[in-house]
């Protein structure tokens, strides 16, 4: 096992990593921004690096910085976490050039899955299905409209280089093509540094389900499960899941073989994750994308599966074997308490003046404040995740409705009341929804 480990993300997935590090008697090293200094995950650190100002390009996303902080610290590997880093090919390069480990899978990898057309591309040799969709970067509008005719409208419109739900806008007619796509390109190149798009089937009614896999130290690629994580806004998470209350055995199966399947095509090592859509009328499914990281939402699967991912990360980049169980047990749900506001989802940030977590059978929460600290504009609105597990959904769901009930939160503003709504909402608590469930609700 490594020794020593620099954790290169802030708020609540670095306290969750620092917590298993130290389980396992890992030295942890955390770097924080200016405006972080006074977060739980810098106190609990072994040792905490001062990186620069709240600008994550000068701090979280500087490359320079966190290598810097490795080198004084003598941390001998560094985690990413998800966000900022964790999918940067040349920052896992610069680590490994360094002679330090990187808790997450080789630079191919993260290079090829983080281009959507590559990705696709080689899915689609692999035999793992995709979507209808263009095989190339589409070069401008006209050629934009013209691949939405061939493939058949509504079409998605993509950034070839975007994640986490940005950089995606649906069109209904040519005209709505020729405009989002000029909206895409700009965004694109402005955010991501590449301004490719690609175009794809969109389909109205959709669920969004993603696998957990693990590529072993040994080879092997391995599923634990899947999550549904089709209750989002603006094309991002807020519930997620586990297992899907919309997959029978058979396409459970389908969806996990295809899974690995995938995984062995980049010849993938560490936790990483695909995402697919699904179609519950027909029972089909499209590869959506790979996430070459830690997911949010690994707590459901860590509940229902009884493990630690991050402890499989670090065994795993340390060489080491990993036990994966068989057989999950029970449901999981886990909720995105965000900063922001639950009827129009805008963030709220502010000064926490109480902050108190429910607690009891089957409740987990992962925090990355408590009273006295501040969620600042710089960075996610995301405060904390509740995870509940129960036996069956059934209880999962009491025991989410009892949690947030019993959250207590003020100051910024928090969706806690939104998932009140939710939880007791018929299309939600009957398992039967989709993608466009909180617009329903809203």
């Amino acid at each position: 096992m490594i020794e020593s480990l620099l954790v290169a993300n802030r708020g609540e997935i670095a306290r969750r990593i620092i917590r298993t590090a130290k389980r396992l008697g890992v030295r942890t090293v955390a770097v924080y921004s200016e405006v972080d200094a006074e977060l739980p995950f810098v106190a609990e650190a072994d040792e905490a690096v001062p990186i620069g100002p709240a600008n994550p390009a000068q701090s979280y996303r500087n490359p320079e910085a966190i290598l810097a902080a490795a080198k004084s610290s003598g941390a001998q590997a560094i985690h990413p976490g998800y966000g900022f880093l964790s999918e940067n090919a040349d920052f896992a390069r610069a680590v490994v050039a360094q002679g330090l480990t990187w808790v997450g899978p080789a630079a191919e990898a993260i290079e090829v899955m983080g281009d959507k057309i590559n990705g696709r591309n080689l899915m689609a040799s692999a035999g793992v299905p995709v979507a209808p969709g263009t095989t190339e970067p589409v070069a401008d509008a006209a050629a934009a409209v013209v691949a939405a005719r061939e493939i058949g409208l509504p079409v998605m419109l993509k950034a070839a280089a975007g994640g986490g739900g940005m950089g995606m806008a649906v069109a209904g007619d040519e005209e709505a093509v020729a405009r989002e796509y000029e909206k895409i390109r700009g965004f694109a190149e402005r955010l991501f540094g590449d301004p490719a798009v690609l175009v794809e089937r969109y389909f109205p009614r959709v669920r969004h389900v993603e696998v957990q896999i693990l590529g072993l130290a040994d080879g092997r690629v391995v599923a634990l499960g899947e999550r549904e994580c089709s209750v989002q806004r603006r094309n991002q998470k807020l519930v997620e899941e586990t297992p899907s209350p919309a997959l029978s055995a058979q396409q459970r199966q389908a969806l996990l073989t295809a899974a690995v399947r995938a995984g062995e095509a980049v010849g993938y090592r560490n936790a990483g994750t695909v995402e697919f859509l699904f179609a519950p009328e027909t029972g089909d499914f499209f590869f959506l994308e790979m996430n070459t990281r830690l997911q949010v939402e690994h707590p459901v699967t860590e509940a229902v599966f009884g493990v630690d991912l991050v402890e499989a990360q670090l065994r795993i980049a340390s060489g080491l074997p990993v036990t994966v169980p068989d057989t999950p047990s029970g449901h999981a749900i886990e909720l995105r308490i965000n900063a922001e506001d639950p009827k129009r989802f805008l963030p709220g940030p502010g000064t926490i003046t109480s902050w108190v977590e429910p607690t009891g059978e089957g409740v987990r929460v992962d925090a990355g404040y408590r009273a006295g600290n501040t969620v600042t504009p710089a960075y996610d609105s995301l405060m904390a995740k509740l995870i509940v597990h129960g036996a069956d959904r059934a209880q999962a769901l009491e025991r989410a409705r009892a949690a947030v009930a019993a959250f207590e939160v003020a100051g910024p503003k928090c969706n806690l009341p939104f998932f009140g709504e939710l939880l007791g909402h018929e299309e939600f608590v009957s398992g039967d929804y989709d993608t466009g469930i909180v617009s329903r609700l809203r």
